[in-house]
């Protein structure tokens, strides 16, 4: 075993501890070892709380670390342009949160950065990590479901504060954003395929900022799909619904499966129930991360990909009449 990657942190975003923080303790190849957070109090509350080491008042101080090897970007999405560029301009790899940027042209700009500088860039869809999204992949590469004819894809939560940056245009809020990016991903891993988008329909809160975004597709060879969204319906729901010729495969809550998941399967008269690990997704996506900067393993929500992603987004944001970022 080498020297530990150390990473800096980018604020003090509600989704680290989880994200990073909670992962890290159990990886001996990381060190979380510097934060910076808006708020230089707030920055050294987590610190002492999570025992990072080194604490500044500003991100550009957390970039210019030259102890740092990777940055983590969990600030709110107007921001990762900037700072993930400025990272992998500081000879920094990163882990970037979805949504990756706000549109497809911010994220080829990433890309191409990371393209030039050589440099790990990943957007973080934890869930293409764990073992239930791999074992999805398998059965409808098996072709056990005969040829693929429709897929449903939904992640809905109720509605946040009013407050929340989720509601706020500027900053990359909405639910697509935040919430409906992951059923999109989903959709393109599961067929390892581009959709067109063909229509969606948009309910608006805060001016430009969708409460919740269906969107219907087409695929290669007479394939449908629709994604749903939202933040504004009741209760929670993450699922995949796949459909074929030869069966069905349900798989429940490939979102965050460490607080319980199965892979519903029935194919012709025969019907199985599976269950995965509760290894946080977030923990696999931290073991390949470090793959990646170590050993040059290739990731699937690498940069090139992100792109293809927000490409999506903004195509359905304009089939639903909205702007895009």
């Amino acid at each position: 075993m080498g020297t530990p990657l150390r990473i800096g942190t980018l604020g003090a975003a509600a989704i680290t501890p989880s994200a990073l923080m909670e992962p890290a303790k159990e990886n001996a190849d990381v060190v979380v070892a510097a934060i910076a957070a808006r708020d230089r109090i707030r920055a050294q509350q987590f610190a002492d709380h999570h025992q990072i080491d080194s604490v500044y008042d500003h991100y550009d101080d957390v970039i210019a670390d030259d102890s740092l090897d990777v940055i983590y970007n969990p600030l709110p999405i107007s921001h990762h342009l900037e700072y993930t560029v400025k990272a992998l301009r500081a000879g920094k790899h990163v882990l970037c949160e979805k949504s990756f940027a706000l549109n497809a042209r911010e994220a080829e700009e990433m890309h191409d950065v990371a393209q030039e500088t050589g440099l790990v860039l990943i957007e973080a869809f934890h869930y293409r990590y764990h073992p239930i999204f791999d074992r999805a992949l398998e059965i409808v590469e098996s072709g056990a479901l005969g040829k693929l004819e429709h897929i449903d894809a939904r992640f809905v939560i109720g509605t946040p504060n009013a407050e929340s940056i989720r509601m706020h245009y500027a900053t990359g809020g909405g639910a697509t954003m935040d919430m409906g990016c992951y059923p999109i991903s989903w959709l393109r891993h599961i067929t390892k395929s581009e959709p067109k988008v063909v229509s969606a329909t948009a309910k608006i809160g805060n001016p430009d900022v969708d409460l919740r975004l269906e969107v219907d597709y087409e695929l290669k060879d007479g394939l449908t799909a629709r994604t749903v969204g939202s933040m504004c319906d009741p209760g929670f729901a993450a699922d995949m619904e796949v459909r074929g010729s030869n069966g069905r495969m349900l798989v429940v809550n490939p979102l965050v499966p460490q607080h319980g998941n199965k892979i519903e399967l029935t194919v012709g008269t025969e019907s199985s129930e599976e269950e995965f690990t509760r290894r946080p997704t977030y923990a696999f996506q931290l073991d390949a991360f470090v793959d990646a900067v170590q050993n040059g393993r290739q990731l699937p929500t690498d940069s090139a990909d992100a792109v293809k992603q927000m490409r999506v987004i903004d195509a359905a944001y304009l089939a639903a009449g909205m702007k895009t970022r």
